[in-house]
């Protein structure tokens, strides 16, 4: 069985609503999402573990699914 895997976005959260917004998102999926930045990786539905990432970096969203929520708000944090 091969698992569905999709580097999703290149994200950037400048505060903290942004991040509570975006874990909030993530917490409702049923699947695993991974945020990672600079060698690190942390579960994008772990608002402690978002909370501890250091704002000033670009992120990689890694999604283990799909959901149009999910999308949305990757689209508005998106890093062009």
């Amino acid at each position: 069985m091969v698992e569905y895997m999709d580097v999703i976005s290149k994200i950037k959260l400048n505060t903290i609503e942004d991040v509570k917004a975006f874990v909030a998102t993530a917490s409702a999926c049923d699947f695993d999402i991974e945020v990672s930045y600079q060698g690190q990786n942390v579960d994008a539905r772990s608002l402690l573990g978002m909370l501890s990432i250091n704002l000033d970096y670009t992120l990689n969203v890694v999604s283990y699914g799909y959901d149009k929520d999910l999308e949305r708000i990757l689209k508005k944090y998106e890093v062009k």
